[in-house]
C-alpha cells in the first residue's frame, strides 16, 4: 500500500459484489479498460465472467472461502484493512504493508431485497431473515467511512457518471464526488437498517415499539414551501402501504407546491372516507363524491348521483373560499363536469380519470393541475406521524368506525331517516375539519363549515353565518356535526335560533344535561356517538 493524500488516490482495484446485475458488466468493462483489478464474489463474478471479464475471486483474494451458504465471504481483515487504511497516515500504511493488505479502491455493492421479500405476502420469518444483508453494509459503511481513499457506489444511476470522471481525470475521483457518493452510502445504508428495524417491530410489539425507525425517499422537488422563499421537498415513507402520489399520473397544469400537497391529501381523505360505504370496495362504490379544499380545510363537500351535481353541491356552500380550491372527485371527469370547473379557478383536480374532451376544456387554462389515480387504493390504516420541534408525535390513524346502532338518541325528538343521512354525512365529514369543527349538511351536502376557532360556539357561528351568505332556503332543517361535546348550551341556543333540527356529537361534557335539556326545548333531535375526532 502506497501513501497518499486525501483524493489524490487512484482508482486501480475495485470490490465488485452486488444483488441488483443492472449495469454491473458495463461497469466492469468500463473499470479494465482503465486498467483497474477487479474482485467479486458470487453470483456477481460468475456474471462478470459470462460477459468475458477477467477477475480475482474473493476467495483468490483472501485466501478464505466463502462459508456458511454465502453468510461469509467478504468478512475479512484482507478486505477491512484496504477499505479502511488512511493512506496519509504512516502508521496505517506502515501496520498495510506487515500484513499484506492492499489498498481497494472502490467498492460497488447493493444489498439483498429485504424491503421487496418482506413485503411479499406470505413470507416466512426464516426467508425474511435470510435476506438480511450482512456483509454488504458492512464494507459500504467502511468504504463510505474512509471515502477520501475508498469511493463506494450503491446506485446504478452513479455508475456512469463516475466512469466518465475517472476516464477523465486518468483515474481519479475528486474529494467532492467522493462525499457524495458516500452521503448516498449511508442513506442506503440508514434506509436499509430502517426497514429491518420496522419489520422486526411488527414481528415483536404490539403497539408503539419502544424505538422507531424510520426513513424516508425523495419523490419530488417543490415549487416552494408554505411560502415562497421556502424551499421545500415531498418524500415518501419507506415500506408505507402508499404514499400520497403514489399512482399518481400528472396530466396537465405547473408543477404541484407544498401547500398544493397538504391540500390534496385533506381533498382525498375526505373522498375516500364519504365515498366508501360499510362493506364497500372503495372510493368508487356507492355515490359520486367531491370534496373541495381550501387550506387545509373542506369549505364544500357533497354525495350526489352525477360527479357533476356533487361538484356542484359542494361548491354551492361556499363559492368564495372554493375560489383556488383543490378539488377531489371519485369518478371520471366528463365534459359536463369539465364545463362547471371551467367556470371556476381551480389550483388542483384530482379524479380516477378524465375524458378526453374534458382533458381539452380544462387544458385550456394552463395552470390547472390534472391529476389522475386510476388504481385508487383503499384508506390506508398506517400509524400517523406529525413532527413537533426535535421529534414526531405518532398515533393510529382517527377511523370513523361508528355506526347508527351504536349511536344514542339523548333527546325526546327522535331523528327521521333523512335526518339520519345527513348526521352521519356530517358526522363523516366533520374528522376531516381542523378543530374546533362544526358542519352543517343538508341532503348529504355540506351548507356551512366553522372550523379552527379557539370557542366552539364561534364555530357554529360561522357555519351558520356562511349558510345565511350563501344558501339561506337551506338552513331550516339544516343537520349539525360537532366533533367535540359542546361544553356549554349556548352553542344549542346559536344552532336552535338558525333553523338547525338535528345534531350529532360525542357526548361526555359535565353539562350534557344541560345541552340535551336546550334541544329538548328546541325540539332538536340530538344523537350521542361516544367518540371525539379531533384534528389539529
Amino acid at each position: 500500500m502506497e501513501a497518499a493524500e486525501p483524493g489524490t488516490a487512484r482508482v486501480r482495484r475495485a470490490l465488485l459484489s452486488v444483488y441488483d446485475k443492472t449495469g454491473i458488466v458495463e461497469l466492469a468493462h468500463g473499470l479494465r479498460d482503465l486498467d483497474v483489478e477487479l474482485i467479486s464474489t458470487g453470483g456477481t463474478a460468475r456474471t462478470l465472467r459470462d460477459a468475458g471479464l477477467a477477475l480475482r475471486s474473493i476467495e483468490d483474494f483472501t485466501g478464505f472461502p466463502e462459508i456458511m451458504n454465502g453468510r461469509v465471504k467478504t468478512l475479512h481483515p484482507l478486505i477491512y484493512g484496504g477499505l479502511l487504511a488512511r493512506r496519509d497516515d504512516p502508521a496505517h500504511v506502515q501496520a498495510a504493508n506487515e500484513q499484506g493488505i492492499v489498498a481497494v479502491d472502490l467498492v460497488c455493492v447493493n444489498l439483498y431485497p429485504f424491503e421487496q421479500t418482506v413485503a411479499r405476502a406470505g413470507v416466512s420469518f426464516e426467508e425474511a431473515i435470510e435476506n438480511i444483508d450482512i456483509g454488504g453494509p458492512t464494507m459500504i459503511r467502511a468504504a463510505a467511512k474512509n471515502h477520501p481513499y475508498a469511493a463506494v457506489l450503491v446506485d446504478p444511476a452513479d455508475y456512469e457518471q463516475v466512469l466518465a470522471e475517472l476516464r477523465a481525470s486518468d483515474g481519479l475521483l475528486a474529494l467532492a464526488t467522493r462525499r457524495r457518493l458516500a452521503a448516498r452510502a449511508f442513506a442506503c445504508t440508514a434506509r436499509y437498517d430502517a426497514s429491518i428495524s420496522r419489520w422486526f417491530a411488527t414481528q415483536t410489539y404490539e403497539g408503539f415499539p419502544p424505538q422507531r425507525a424510520s426513513a424516508y425517499e425523495k419523490v419530488m422537488d417543490l415549487r416552494y414551501g408554505e411560502n415562497p422563499h421556502q424551499q421545500a421537498a415531498f418524500y415518501a415513507e419507506v415500506g408505507a402501504s402508499t404514499h400520497l402520489l403514489a399512482g399518481v399520473r400528472q396530466l396537465h397544469g405547473k408543477e404541484l407546491s407544498f401547500n398544493n400537497l397538504l391540500d390534496l391529501s385533506a381533498a382525498r381523505g375526505l373522498v375516500e372516507e364519504l365515498s366508501t360505504p360499510a362493506g364497500g370496495t372503495g372510493p368508487s362504490a356507492g355515490a359520486a363524491a367531491a370534496a373541495i379544499v381550501k387550506h387545509n380545510n373542506p369549505c364544500g363537500c357533497a354525495l350526489a348521483e352525477t360527479a357533476r351535481e356533487a361538484y356542484e353541491r359542494a361548491f354551492a356552500c361556499d363559492p368564495q373560499s372554493a375560489f383556488g380550491g383543490v378539488i377531489a372527485v371519485n369518478r371520471h371527469v366528463d365534459k359536463a363536469l369539465a364545463q362547471s370547473l371551467a367556470e371556476q379557478f381551480v389550483e388542483v383536480l384530482l379524479a380516477p380519470g378524465f375524458d378526453g374532451d374534458a382533458i381539452a376544456v380544462l387544458s385550456a387554462k394552463k395552470n390547472v393541475r390534472l391529476l389522475e389515480l386510476g388504481g385508487w387504493p383503499a384508506p390506508t390504516t398506517d400509524i400517523v406521524a406529525k413532527p413537533v420541534l426535535g421529534g414526531l408525535l405518532t398515533q393510529s390513524p382517527d377511523l370513523v368506525t361508528e355506526t347508527r346502532e351504536s349511536m344514542r338518541v339523548v333527546t325526546k325528538t327522535v331523528p327521521t331517516e333523512l335526518q339520519w343521512e345527513d348526521l352521519i354525512f356530517s358526522w363523516k365529514v366533520c374528522r376531516h375539519v381542523r378543530s374546533n369543527a362544526i358542519v352543517l349538511a343538508r341532503g348529504r351536502a355540506t351548507v356551512g363549515v366553522g372550523a379552527g376557532q379557539m370557542s366552539r360556539v364561534d364555530s357554529v357561528r360561522i357555519a351558520v353565518e356562511k349558510a345565511r351568505a350563501y344558501q339561506p332556503e337551506l338552513l331550516p332543517g339544516t343537520s349539525l356535526a360537532s366533533d367535540a361535546f359542546f361544553p356549554f348550551a349556548d352553542n344549542i341556543d346559536v344552532a336552535a335560533e338558525a333553523g338547525v333540527t338535528s345534531i350529532i356529537q360525542p357526548g361526555g361534557s359535565v353539562r350534557d344535561d344541560e345541552v340535551i335539556a336546550a334541544a329538548d326545548a328546541a325540539g332538536i333531535a340530538m344523537v350521542f356517538t361516544g367518540v371525539r375526532h379531533f384534528l389539529h
